[in-house]
């Protein structure tokens, strides 16, 4: 799982912080599993501690512990060493627990999946993992996923266990894909991806979006299809995309994929789809395109229109989960009232890994997004810093209501700019799905007041109505989950859309 720790003074400081979140993330676990399962943290030696640091992958050998030392502070070190032993002596509670940490059950999740007959997945601009997540529910085997940011890379590979870690790689697409072969040497069934566009404002048929120098990525997501050739390629975008969809269309077209001596070219088409109406509790448009590779279309007789009929018909007959339900069954808190605490576990606002007082399946939307399992610890549920002003604004508002309430007139910080920030505060309706989650909510949440506390979102309460299961675990900085919970697809949403395309491909599954 990890670079060895005898070469610490080459990692960078990224792999630094990884490896010592990773260890952070362990006494966090233990401390937590300890608490529900009434196991005493009281040791007296660090008998069993090696033996279960190198079966998961913290050192390879015991003089690692040295360098171990050496990097985190010494009360760190000194409650790793403790919770270590307290783990070894008791491997039947704990190992449940830790399997995501642990390397040696990681290998043999990723032998079964490498052996497995599921279709093969390729992820661009996978993010934190919500529409990978969406595709493995339906049966796909992801063979490569690849984004820019590292914190994506890291919540992604320590949420699918199952994925060998050299099959998701953190570095610049343009850089991967003109050497793609030698991160994928297989027939690919399915690319998936939703490439930043940021040029698209500004298009018309005189400047075409593939040819704006801030598409690139977009651009080079074209070739890597061409160069892949799969049978099918999904691609999402923001609905303002909407406006040169039909571009973006003819790019699609000219697609011509030379594999295995023939040649491919594509069917497209594309669809504005709400996340609601595939049962995530939130009202969030994205612009979805499919296309389907010409001999797919000829042998099965179906194209890109007639799955994303199928797809609308099923929206039709979803069921609609309104905001509540995504809020029940977590505990309340109190927002801190002193700023710079968001890494600061405490009883009152929360914790990063807390027992769950709650089973995971209190409501048919939390059995939904939790695949019907209970979810004994609760992660990443902690309020964020609250000023007294904003703690005064958040109780006065009721559902529904914006900045330009006269109930909080006389201290709006904002009111001389209500023209421009009306949606600047918001709070949320229980009993409608929840407005979009967003990236945004990192600078401050105002626009997502929780509706009956006077707080707003918790990472975890916004991972929720993104239709995340309760045990995917965000890593990085406090704030910084939020980007990746709000640039996520819902998971939920993909998974609909996978199921038509997986019926599509039929009995290719046997060929894999």
């Amino acid at each position: 799982m990890y670079q060895p720790i005898a070469d610490i003074d080459k990692w960078d400081n990224a792999t630094k912080r990884y490896y010592k979140e990773k260890i952070e993330i362990f006494i966090k676990t233990v401390m937590a599993v300890s608490m529900k399962e009434n196991v005493s943290l009281d040791v007296t030696d660090d008998e069993g501690a090696v033996d279960l640091f190198i079966e998961m992958g913290f050192i390879k050998q015991a003089d690692d512990l040295e360098s171990v030392k050496a990097l985190i502070k010494g009360g760190t070190y000194k409650e790793f060493i403790k919770c270590g032993t307290v783990v070894a002596g008791n491997r039947k509670i704990y190992d449940p627990y830790l399997l995501k940490l642990n390397e040696s059950t990681r290998k043999e999740l990723q032998r079964k999946e490498a052996e497995s007959t599921k279709f093969r997945l390729v992820d661009l601009f996978c993010g934190a993992g919500g529409l990978s997540l969406g595709f493995i529910r339906e049966g796909c085997r992801v063979v490569f996923a690849n984004d820019i940011d590292d914190l994506c890379i890291e919540t992604y590979k320590y949420n699918h266990p199952e994925i060998l870690e050299d099959d998701v790689i953190c570095g610049d697409i343009r850089k991967i894909v003109d050497r793609i072969e030698d991160y994928i040497d297989e027939d690919i069934d399915i690319v998936i991806g939703g490439p930043p566009c940021q040029g698209f404002s500004s298009a018309n048929k005189h400047h075409r979006v593939i040819n704006d120098p801030r598409n690139e990525l977009y651009k080079y997501y074209i070739k890597a299809i061409e160069k892949l050739a799969p049978k099918i390629v999904v691609m999402e975008n923001v609905r303002g995309m909407l406006k040169v969809a039909d571009q973006v269309v003819e790019d699609y077209e000219s697609i011509c994929a030379k594999k295995g001596g023939q040649e491919y070219h594509y069917k497209i088409s594309y669809r504005l789809l709400n996340s609601a109406d595939f049962s995530v509790a939130q009202s969030r448009e994205r612009l979805i395109y499919i296309a389907i590779r010409d001999d797919i279309v000829e042998r099965t007789g179906t194209n890109p229109d007639s799955v994303f009929q199928a797809i609308e018909t099923n929206g039709k007959n979803a069921t609609v989960f309104n905001l509540s339900a995504a809020l029940e069954g977590v505990r309340p808190l109190e927002p801190p009232e002193v700023m710079g605490v968001g890494e600061v576990d405490t009883e009152e606002a929360g914790r990063k890994i807390d027992v769950n007082p709650f089973d995971g399946r209190e409501n048919a939307y939390l059995r939904l997004i939790n695949d019907d399992r209970a979810v004994p610890l609760v992660f990443n549920h902690k309020a964020r810093y609250c000023s007294p002003i904003n703690h005064e604004i958040y109780r006065r508002l009721n559902p529904g209501d914006d900045a330009t309430d006269p109930k909080i007139a006389d201290i709006m910080p904002y009111a001389h700019r209500n023209d421009k920030f009306k949606d600047k505060y918001f709070k949320l309706h229980a009993d409608r799905p929840c407005r979009t989650i967003t990236a945004h909510l990192r600078s401050d949440c105002h626009s997502h007041i929780h509706p009956t506390e006077a707080r707003t979102l918790t990472p975890r309460e916004a991972a929720r109505v993104q239709s995340f299961p309760d045990d995917y675990l965000f890593l990085g900085p406090y704030l910084k989950t939020y980007i990746q919970i709000g640039n996520a697809v819902p998971p939920l949403m993909a998974k609909g859309i996978a199921h038509e395309l997986i019926k599509l491909l039929g009995g290719d599954e046997n060929e894999n």
